[in-house]
């Protein structure tokens, strides 16, 4: 089936290259000032995990690897996350972009505990140093949509990013915190 896609995608850039002459081809997108952010996020991360179970538990801990890949003539950021989470393994992954007309950072996440691609809008707090973003995805507990809140925070060549979700009384509540420290 994906190979099907993908002939019929190719296909219609074909037809399409071959309808338009040259000189009337969109020009292709550049990378701006907003795009080096991902050359701060590329390569190889170990990530010390902690999921926040129930009020007043301590949390799960766990360590994994991320893998940050700038792509697309530098307009994206690809990762792909691997762990250990409860005993069971994990693999994520996402795509990161800057959306100009709605001047933020937009992207996809789907991991192997959703059932479905969660969307996320972030904006940069302070520039190089702090990132604030919302992620819709589907709760599998109840399939309601949950608005989540993540807050990636760059220091000392790091960086932390912690997750909040609404709790039982509607206010948000941390719900992940992952240490990341990039290999040499």
């Amino acid at each position: 089936m994906l190979v099907a896609r993908a002939g019929v995608v190719v296909s219609l850039l074909l037809l399409t290259a071959a309808a338009v002459p040259a000189q009337d081809m969109p020009q292709p997108p550049t990378p701006g000032p907003e795009h080096k952010r991902f050359r701060m996020d590329e390569g190889t991360w170990d990530a010390g995990v902690e999921l926040q179970g129930s009020p007043g538990a301590p949390p799960m801990q766990s360590t994994g690897v991320e893998v940050n890949t700038v792509g697309c003539n530098s307009l994206c950021l690809i990762t792909d996350f691997t762990s250990e989470i409860a005993g069971m393994p994990f693999a994520g992954h996402g795509i990161a972009t800057w959306d100009p007309t709605k001047k933020k950072y937009v992207s996809s996440w789907s991991d192997s505990m959703s059932a479905g691609l969660s969307l996320s809008e972030a904006t940069r707090d302070e520039p190089g140093k702090r990132m604030v973003g919302q992620m819709e995805a589907t709760d599998p507990q109840t399939g309601r949509t949950v608005v989540m809140t993540s807050v990636v925070e760059y220091r000392n060549g790091g960086r932390v990013m912690a997750m909040y979700m609404p709790g039982p009384d509607g206010k948000d509540v941390q719900s992940m915190r992952i240490t990341y420290t990039k290999r040499k």
